[in-house]
């Protein structure tokens, strides 16, 4: 059976989006979605957003929904980016695009910039520790990371934590490169 996650804002609002069936996938819930896109401003207008380890996609979908020009899901799980697939042909999206690899793979090549990146990683692999140096290279001026992890993070080599905050199990936090 397939769950649905509803997108919160934006030209998309109130459209569901199809999550695969993955164990371990945890879409990123609407009240701590409603948080980040607060910190962020409600819209995205003209900015290029990263969504790395993207599973349900939520994140990107709910920024290109808020006018992001161009969104990147990376995701490696193959069932998990035919779903993605599915969703951004579904909303007729065309600054959607999903790449099918390892977010720190993708990172050690990718040639593109971006103003946010999202990092929703599976935890305790220490996965948030490894991306940040890299996202040094690929994040523009005055870019912002949105991190979820199972603990609070503390600033990283280059990166303050600007807003923190706590839902359930998962701690959430925007940094910025100081």
């Amino acid at each position: 059976m397939t769950a649905r996650v509803r997108i919160i804002g934006g030209t998309w609002r109130s459209r569901l989006v199809d999550v695969a069936a993955i164990p371990g996938l945890r879409p990123t819930p609407d009240r701590v979605r409603e948080t980040l896109f607060n910190w962020l401003g409600q819209t995205l207008d003209g900015l290029a957003c990263l969504d790395l380890f993207a599973g349900t996609g939520i994140l990107g979908f709910e920024a290109a929904s808020r006018g992001a020009t161009a969104v990147t899901l990376v995701e490696q799980d193959p069932r998990a980016c035919t779903a993605l697939l599915r969703n951004a042909e579904k909303l007729a999206t065309t600054q959607v695009e999903i790449v099918r690899n390892n977010a720190l793979e993708f990172l050690s090549y990718t040639t593109r910039q971006f103003n946010v990146a999202f990092a929703d990683p599976p935890y305790r692999q220490g996965l948030i520790e490894r991306i940040m140096p890299l996202l040094d290279r690929v994040m523009l001026p005055g870019g912002l990371v949105y991190a979820e992890a199972e603990t609070p993070l503390d600033p990283f080599n280059g990166w303050r934590v600007l807003k923190r905050g706590r839902a359930g199990q998962v701690h959430f936090h925007l940094l910025e490169h100081s």
